[in-house]
């Protein structure tokens, strides 16, 4: 279970219901035509967005965002290739295939395998790179659904606010259905802004932790794959991968820092 998950669900959702509640307007806020209007809404203008076999995956992510997968820490592959530059300098490449069976991650063992089955170091590159190309493409897929989602949400409050205005404007001499109408328009807003802000938006930020990190993994076992096979040293394989893990950081967090200027701009 992510904690950090559920103490921000804790925290904000608790914050919201103590503001409601003290403000006497908790019971206001429970309005099942402005509910089908956003949800609805939103889930509509995903479907057209994106096709069956992205959406399918939806499951998947929310339940990664609860309860994210094992990950191998990176001082743990780093000492992984270093052990096995060891027995490759000394024994051979051949006999990194008793090694296999106890190796966890499939993507080094994919690269392993490639390379005890004597391919060429272009192709064993060429499809590494190609494999995370194609990890990249599928988590961008994934993360821009629910960043599609926070972005229609807001617009069907907006539109909620409209339809409520309108029935309020039709019934001006009837101030118990002007109530009614004025309460579907801010309730319909709120449900927007809500689940954009609270939902969607911060899922997809999630998803994107976790897919910078997998990829992040992915590039360094590439890195270790290329190595093992020029028949790198140890400390060389040690130091290689360190340099190439502080330089992926570095620039990703200037990355992340750039893009919190252009947000705040």
């Amino acid at each position: 279970m992510d904690i950090m998950t559920v103490l921000g669900l804790l925290c904000g959702g608790g914050a919201i219901y103590y503001v409601l509640h003290h403000g006497g307007m908790l019971h206001l806020i429970v309005n099942m035509e402005a509910f089908i209007l956003i949800f609805g809404g939103t889930a509509g203008s995903v479907f057209i967005s994106y096709p069956w076999k992205i959406l399918k995956t939806i499951p998947r992510a929310l339940i990664m965002v609860l309860i994210p997968p094992r990950k191998t820490t990176f001082s743990d592959l780093i000492s992984t290739f270093v052990l096995l530059s060891e027995k490759a300098r000394k024994d051979g490449l051949d006999s990194l295939q008793a090694e296999l069976s106890g190796i966890k991650h499939f993507f080094l063992k994919d690269g392993l395998q490639m390379i005890l089955d004597g391919l060429d170091a272009d192709i064993v590159r060429d499809r590494l790179e190609r494999d995370i190309l194609l990890t990249r493409q599928r988590h961008m897929q994934i993360t821009a659904i629910f960043r599609s989602a926070g972005t229609f949400a807001p617009i069907f409050g907006l539109l909620g606010t409209l339809i409520g205005v309108v029935q309020v404007l039709r019934n001006l001499t009837d101030p118990q259905s002007m109530g009614a109408s004025m309460a579907i328009a801010m309730t319909a807003s709120f449900y927007g802004i809500f689940s954009a802000n609270f939902l969607f938006l911060p899922i997809a930020s999630k998803l994107n932790y976790h897919s910078e990190d997998e990829l992040l993994v992915k590039e360094l076992i590439a890195k270790g794959i290329t190595a093992l096979q020029q028949g790198d040293s140890p400390i060389l394989m040690a130091k290689k991968l360190e340099a190439y893990l502080s330089y992926r950081l570095r620039a990703k967090q200037k990355l992340l820092k750039t893009a919190a200027i252009k947000r705040a701009a």
